[in-house]
């Protein structure tokens, strides 16, 4: 379990939390009773995940009580306490709601077991499922075990589910739980609980994770119908930090073929890491004349270093599909050269 070390980073609800927790569950239930259903949720799901959290944090936090909580050496936020702590402001069905919609509206580990299903049994149960079903299912589900999934449903099908992905919003909770009854019906299983996340991002793990052939198909039949959505796809697979897997060769290409404009103003944003990455790719003269040009420039807007990062990394693809570098991530496969 991580221990929270870094009060800046702590988010505001956050702290709530870390008060909430260090003054007991009496006082906390005090609390609960002035706030509405929506805080409550809010906050026990910030309770619920926080882990652990320093004393020197929390001393931090709430100065005014350094005498009493100097003595703790620790907060635990789990479930089994935020679930004390309801049942003592609210009833027991408003307490299993709020906690179902916490842990996930099947159980904790609903979706985690349906990703051990075989992938040939959950592909032949879903060919036969509505494409947004299937689309629901395959953006709850992990991205390697999806990937093969969707290699193995009918073509045109999986187009229909990728199409349906790319489109989906928040999915609503009783369409979820519908969901969830019939595949707990099917396969026995409970779904986990997983954060809300960009359907784009989804698609390139996916795509990532997708036998490079197979991916490119999907790719040129999803350019054809929706070229935007391709193009951030293919962005998200990857990225100027991922520049940071490429061998000593495939850098020194990239640094001679990149415009040498864009190359500084990128960098600027870059990790420590990187940067040095590309300064031991140069020459030493080169390496200086770079760390003096980005030394001078002062501040940037980030919407220009994006964009240049973004020129880099396409140049990076550009020299990859030209054969000239090899893009390499390391999975627990091994290693796979696209």
């Amino acid at each position: 379990m991580r221990v929270r070390e870094d009060y800046r980073t702590l988010t505001g609800a956050e702290k709530s939390a870390i008060l909430l927790l260090s003054i007991g569950e009496e006082f906390t239930a005090k609390v609960f009773e002035q706030l509405d259903e929506d805080e409550i949720m809010h906050l026990s799901q910030t309770m619920s995940t926080l882990g652990k959290v320093s004393a020197n944090v929390t001393e931090r936090l709430f100065m005014e009580f350094a005498e009493s909580m100097s003595s703790t050496n620790s907060l635990v936020g789990s479930f089994d306490s935020t679930e004390r702590l309801l049942a003592r402001v609210l009833g027991k069905e408003k307490v299993a709601d709020i906690m179902e919609e916490i842990r996930g509206p099947a159980g904790r580990t609903m979706w985690e077991k349906l990703s051990n299903v075989s992938e040939e049994i959950l592909a032949n149960y879903l060919q036969k499922e509505y494409p947004q079903t299937v689309a629901v299912v395959l953006s709850k589900i992990t991205p390697e075990h999806a990937a093969r999934v969707l290699a193995l449903l009918p073509e045109g099908f999986a187009m229909e589910v990728v199409t349906r992905m790319l489109r989906m919003e928040v999915v609503q909770k009783d369409i979820l739980e519908d969901v969830e009854r019939t595949l707990r019906t099917e396969f026995m299983s409970n779904l986990s609980r997983t954060n809300r996340r960009d359907s784009h991002e989804i698609m390139a793990e996916i795509f990532n994770n997708l036998e490079r052939s197979t991916e490119g198909k999907f790719m040129s039949a999803l350019e054809e119908r929706n070229p935007l959505a391709a193009e951030k796809i293919r962005s998200l697979m990857f990225t100027f930090d991922d520049l940071m897997k490429l061998d000593a060769s495939a850098m020194q290409t990239i640094i001679r073929t990149a415009d040498k404009e864009k190359m500084p103003l990128a960098l600027k944003g870059a990790s420590d890491e990187l940067k040095e990455l590309f300064f031991s790719n140069m020459s030493e003269r080169a390496s200086k004349m770079m760390k003096e040009e980005i030394a001078a420039m002062g501040p940037v807007r980030l919407k220009d270093v994006e964009e240049a990062q973004q020129a880099i990394v396409t140049v990076a693809k550009d020299l990859a599909d030209r054969g000239e570098i090899s893009i390499v991530t390391t999975q627990e496969e091994g290693q796979i050269i696209f």
